[in-house]
């Protein structure tokens, strides 16, 4: 318990719950309207913005905001185009991202930054400005949600039902394409580049074993994210392994865990009911 007392590990937690927060509400939207594989493309297309910032002297942080923001719009308005495929529009972005982050981290004058960081993230080394803007992207979120959760909800799981009923489809998909890329951009310290849509994912894959009201998925994506964020960073401290792959590694350990439980009670109850 000693640990506790370290302004790293106390960021830490902070951080943790604040980035369960923001996944756990735009992960649900990200399951629900099956946009894992779009959400994949703008994790690694970040890491364009993250070489042109080290290159042009600004925060890669801001730089891979921009830059994912700018690839989530595009994304989206090419897979509403007839002569492009949807996972063609992915591919474009995902490699022409990681392609420009490579080229410009290498052209960058002077001491390059160590880059792993973003790609595999350390969450004991999220600072105070993280934490804020991970406070402000929950509270966003929240508001957001709460305001407006009907026309979202009819949006992910019919939006030719929603253009009916005179809701503004495009305007709300783009939105939360930018929510998905400024989430994704916030999570990088903690998982990196290369697990950051695990965060946004599993969670609300263990949640949905359970339930399928969106409300609810939303809850329980918070609260299994962030017992896995505790779970991952006790890990990761006490076997000196990374803290993004640990925190990963117990989330989907807690996803078997749900999903094999699952299975044997059920598998329990045909069998009594088959004996009866």
């Amino acid at each position: 318990m000693d640990i506790l007392h370290y302004t790293f590990f106390q960021n830490a937690l902070l951080g943790s719950l604040l980035a369960s927060i923001a996944c756990g509400i735009i992960g649900t939207y990200i399951v629900t309207r099956r946009l894992v594989f779009i959400s994949g493309g703008i994790t690694h297309a970040s890491f364009g913005g993250i070489g042109l910032g080290v290159y042009f002297g600004i925060s890669p942080i801001l730089g891979a905001a921009i830059f994912s923001v700018l690839s989530a719009f595009g994304v989206e308005w090419l897979s509403k185009r007839r002569d492009m495929r949807e996972d063609s529009a992915i591919a474009v972005f995902w490699t022409f991202g990681m392609a420009i982050g490579i080229i410009f981290s290498f052209l960058a004058p002077g001491f390059a930054p160590d880059l792993s960081s973003y790609l595999f993230g350390n969450i004991l080394t999220i600072t105070a400005a993280d934490i804020w803007v991970l406070a402000v992207l929950a509270a966003l979120l929240g508001i957001i949600f709460a305001l407006f959760l009907r026309p979202i909800v009819y949006t992910a799981f019919d939006r030719e039902f929603a253009r009916s009923q005179g809701l503004p489809v495009t305007f709300i998909e783009y939105g939360l394409m930018m929510f998905i890329a400024l989430t994704i951009v916030a999570c990088l310290r903690m998982v990196g580049i290369v697990l950051a849509i695990s965060l946004l994912t599993i969670p609300q894959m263990t949640a949905n074993l359970f339930t399928y009201d969106f409300r609810r998925i939303i809850g329980m994506s918070v609260v299994i994210a962030w017992v896995s964020c505790l779970g991952g960073l006790l890990l990761s401290y006490h076997y000196n392994v990374p803290s993004g792959a640990s925190i990963i590694f117990f989330s989907i350990l807690i996803y078997a865990l749900c999903k094999g439980g699952k299975n044997f009670v059920r598998l329990t109850i045909k069998k009594e009911q088959y004996g009866n």
